[in-house]
C-alpha cells in the first residue's frame, strides 16, 4: 500500500488485497493448529497419515539444520540435511497435489489458494460493493471493490479504530449491562439512542466516510478485520445521513441525525472473499435438504438449574474438563470475561424457539433442556434439515482456542447425571456434515473478553460453513429476551412464508424492529449478522 501511494498506476493496491486474503487464510490455519482441530471429513485417512508423517519429518530436519548452523565443523552434515529437507518439501508438494485432486474441500482449507483481484471481482455483481478492511499499527486500509473497479483508502491506526469500536459496542450493550431497555423511562430511552447515534457516527466517520461516494444503495459485503469483526455494521450511521452534521472533531452537531446503515443497504459479512468462492464451488448442484427446521434451545448449564430436582451431594464435572487443570482454568477465565460465575440459563430462548416452531408445524426436529446435548447436535439426521437454529451460548477463547465452541447441556437428566461431552468444540464443528441453507447461532457470547478481536468468531463461523452451512447468522452479544423472539419470528416469517433469501429476510426483520418505537434501539435488533452466501 505504501508503494501504491508512491505510484498508483502499478497495481500495487490489487497485490495488497491479495496479501490481505492470504493473511486471512494463514490466520485460519493458525487458529486450527492452535485448536488442535483434527480435520478428517472428506479426506482419505491414508493421505492424512502420510501428510502428518511428512510434516513431522520436515519439522525435525529443519530443527537439526538450525542446531547445526552454530557448529562450523558440521558443514557437510548441514548440506546433507538441507538436501534431505528439499526432498521432503518436494514430496510434500506432490502429496498436496494428490490431496487437492482427491479431497478439494480439505485442500482448500489446509492449502488455500487466495483469490487475486480478477477472481474476487468475479464473485460480485453490479449491485454489490465489497469493503475489505485490514488494521495495522501505523496505518489501516480499506479496499472498495466492484466487478470492474478497485479503490483503496488509508485509515487511522488500529488503536484509534479499536477505541471507537469499543465505545460503539459499549453504548449498544449498555441495556444488557444495566437493565433491559424496556425498564427505561422515555427520557432514558431517548438518551440511550442518542448515545448510540454519537458512537455510531464517530466510528462511521472513520471507516465509512472515506468511501461514502461509492456506497449508493448497494449491497455491502464486509470482510472485516480485528475488532471490526465484533460490531454490527447494520447499526452504523449511514454516511449520507450525517454528511454536513459532523464537526472536524467527529462530533455530531445535530444529535437527531441518525439513520442506521441497514435502512439503505443489505449487509453481509464474510471471513474472506476466498471463502465464498470456495464454498460456491463446493456447493454447486447440491440438492436442497428435504426437511425444514431443527432447533436446539435452553440447555441445562448448571447444577443450580431448577430443572434439576434431585440434587446430588456433589457434581462431577463432565469429561471435557475432568482432571485437566488447564481446561478448568480456561473455562473460569471465559466465565470471568462474561462477568458471571458460569453459563447463565437462557430462558428466553425457549420462547423464541416455540415462536419459530409455530411457523413450521411439521418437518421439524426440536431439543430443549436436557435433550439439547452433544449427541443431538452431532446426530447425522441434522443433515436432512435446511434450517438449523442453536439458541445457546457460544464462546471464543483467545488464550486457549481449543476451548472455543458452542455450549450444550452439561447434564442428561433431572438427577444431574453429567454429560460426557458438554461442548461442541471448534475441531468437532469442522468435522460435522450439514446440508443447511442457514445455521443460526442465537444468544451467543462469541465476542467475550476485552482482548478478543474477532478471529475466534470467524473460526466458529468458518467451521460451520466448512461443515456445510451455506450461510451462518451469529449474534455478537447475548440478545435480549424481548427483542430476540420478535426479531427471530419475523426473520423466519420472511424466509419461510415470503420466500426471501436469508440476507434479505434479516434486513427486513431488523428494519421492522427499527421502525417499532419499543424496539428502536439497535441493541434489540442489530446483534445478528449474516455470514456467507447472499444470493
Amino acid at each position: 500500500m505504501q508503494l501504491h501511494k508512491k505510484d498508483p498506476s502499478k497495481g500495487y493496491n490489487a497485490l495488497s488485497l491479495h496479501a490481505s486474503e492470504s493473511s486471512r487464510a494463514r490466520g485460519l490455519i493458525e487458529l486450527l493448529t492452535e485448536a488442535k482441530a483434527n480435520i478428517r471429513k472428506d479426506v482419505d485417512p491414508k493421505l492424512l497419515q502420510e501428510e502428518k508423517g511428512l510434516q513431522l519429518k520436515i519439522e525435525a530436519t529443519g530443527k537439526l539444520i538450525q542446531e547445526l548452523s552454530s557448529k562450523p565443523q558440521t558443514e557437510t552434515a548441514q548440506e546433507n540435511f538441507k538436501k534431505e529437507l528439499e526432498t521432503l518439501l518436494t514430496q510434500q508438494k506432490e502429496l498436496q497435489t494428490k490431496i487437492r485432486t482427491s479431497s478439494p474441500k480439505y485442500a482448500a482449507l489446509q492449502y488455500p489458494q487466495p483469490l487475486k483481484l480478477p477472481q474476487i471481482q468475479q464473485q460480485l455483481d453490479k449491485d454489490t460493493l465489497l469493503l475489505e478492511y485490514s488494521l495495522g499499527d501505523k496505518h489501516s486500509y480499506l479496499w472498495a471493490v466492484t466487478p470492474n473497479s478497485i479503490d483503496t483508502y488509508e485509515l487511522p491506526p488500529r488503536e484509534e479504530i479499536e477505541k471507537a469500536v469499543t465505545e460503539f459496542r459499549e453504548t449498544l450493550i449498555k441495556c444488557q449491562k444495566l437493565r433491559t431497555c424496556n425498564q427505561f423511562s422515555p427520557e432514558e430511552k431517548a438518551q440511550a439512542l442518542k448515545n448510540t447515534a454519537l458512537s455510531a457516527t464517530k466510528l462511521s466517520k472513520i471507516i465509512l466516510a472515506p468511501v461514502a461516494d461509492k456506497l449508493g444503495k448497494k449491497r455491502l459485503v464486509i470482510v472485516a478485520d480485528g475488532a471490526l469483526q465484533t460490531i454490527p455494521f447494520a447499526a452504523l450511521n449511514d454516511v449520507e445521513t450525517f454528511h454536513g452534521h459532523v464537526s472536524t472533531k467527529g462530533v455530531i452537531s445535530n444529535t437527531e441525525v441518525y439513520q442506521p446503515l441497514i435502512v439503505n443497504h443489505e449487509i453481509v459479512n464474510l471471513p474472506s472473499v476466498t471463502t465464498i468462492a470456495t464454498q460456491r464451488q463446493e456447493l454447486k448442484g447440491r440438492i436442497t435438504a428435504p426437511k425444514t427446521l431443527a432447533i436446539l434451545a435452553d440447555p441445562v448449564f448448571e447444577a443450580t438449574d431448577t430443572r434439576i430436582t434431585d440434587k446430588p451431594a456433589s457434581i462431577v464435572p463432565n469429561s471435557d474438563f475432568r482432571g485437566n487443570e488447564l481446561n478448568q482454568s480456561a473455562l473460569k477465565q471465559a466465565a470471568r470475561n462474561l462477568n458471571r460465575n458460569g453459563w447463565g440459563r437462557l430462558q428466553g430462548t425457549e420462547t423464541e424457539a416455540k415462536a419459530i416452531l409455530k411457523l413450521v408445524p411439521s418437518n421439524n426436529l426440536q431439543a430443549f433442556g436436557f435433550n439439547a446435548n452433544y449427541n443431538w447436535v452431532t446426530n447425522p439426521q441434522l443433515s436432512q434439515y435446511r434450517f438449523l437454529h442453536f439458541a445457546t451460548h457460544g464462546f471464543a477463547d483467545p488464550n486457549n482456542p481449543e476451548l472455543s465452541g458452542i455450549v450444550l447441556s452439561q447434564f442428561l437428566d433431572k438427577q444431574a447425571k453429567p454429560a460426557d461431552k458438554g461442548y461442541l468444540r471448534l475441531g468437532d464443528i469442522f468435522n460435522l456434515d450439514f446440508g443447511a441453507d442457514l445455521i443460526v447461532l442465537s444468544a451467543c457470547d462469541t465476542g467475550v473478553g476485552k482482548d478478543v478481536n474477532g478471529e475466534g468468531l470467524v473460526g466458529l463461523t468458518r467451521g460451520l460453513m466448512y461443515a456445510g452451512a451455506e450461510r451462518v447468522a451469529v449474534s455478537l452479544w447475548q440478545v435480549d429476551d424481548m427483542g430476540a423472539p420478535e426479531l427471530m419470528q419475523e426473520f423466519y416469517t420472511q424466509m419461510l412464508k415470503q420466500g426471501k433469501s436469508p440476507a434479505v429476510a434479516l434486513r427486513a426483520a431488523q428494519l421492522k424492529l427499527w421502525e417499532n418505537s419499543s424496539f428502536k434501539n439497535p441493541y434489540y435488533w442489530s446483534a445478528f449478522t449474516l455470514q456467507g452466501e447472499w444470493r
